[in-house]
């Protein structure tokens, strides 16, 4: 059975002109030896360190801003991992690595499996075009990258997002798994997909 190892990096996120401290959680799923990264921040030899010689099969990008993948092309280099990416964050990719493309994409509804365990592409955009989730039935858990938080979605006053479709991507693609369902964020602690249900209206009257 897989288990989730959790690392938190620091560093910067920058986009529209602006820059922020920013902490970031690393997530790795596997067993004692193989493993997937799911986004791959500001610390390529930290991640490295905690796969611990584990096989690394996959670097997965929740999506393109530059405080999820800034090392990922460093991991893949030291660990011989294909980076993962959906095609419609790609502008954003090419904003922090212009001579650099992903090895393969993210499709919705795409399994990537790991030490027994399958992981379910959901493509949740709003927060980024191509803003992925990655749901694991058999861990009871969804990795939600920057779409949905403990206490509301992720942001959209920026480049590439709309709040609108942030709401819907939550509600039709996440609010749908079981209430149980561990969420795992891309900033912050964790929460569960019945603790956020009952508060869509309250974002959406919110609107942002």
């Amino acid at each position: 059975m897989a288990r989730v190892d959790h690392l938190v990096t620091s560093g910067t996120f920058a986009l529209d002109g602006g820059e922020w401290d920013v902490d970031n959680n690393v997530w790795i799923i596997g067993d004692g030896t193989e493993a997937i990264v799911i986004d791959a921040a500001h610390d390529a030899d930290a991640i490295e360190a905690a796969l611990n010689g584990r096989t690394l099969r996959a670097i997965v990008c929740t999506h393109a801003h530059n405080d999820h993948i800034d090392a990922a092309p460093a991991l893949a280099d030291a660990t011989g991992a294909p980076i993962l990416l959906h095609r419609d964050d790609l502008p954003l990719w090419k904003q922090t690595h212009p001579d650099r493309t992903p090895d393969g994409e993210l499709t919705d509804g795409q399994e990537l499996t790991v030490a027994g365990t399958t992981l379910t592409v959901l493509h949740t955009p709003g927060h980024a075009p191509g803003a992925v989730c990655l749901y694991a039935p058999g861990l009871s858990t969804v990795f939600t990258g920057d779409t949905l938080f403990q206490g509301g979605p992720g942001a959209t006053g920026r480049s590439f997002s709309h709040f609108p479709t942030i709401v819907a991507s939550i509600r039709d693609r996440l609010l749908a798994l079981p209430p149980e369902t561990t969420v795992r964020t891309g900033h912050g602690d964790s929460t569960t997909i019945g603790a956020e249900a009952p508060h869509l209206d309250e974002w959406i009257a919110r609107g942002h």
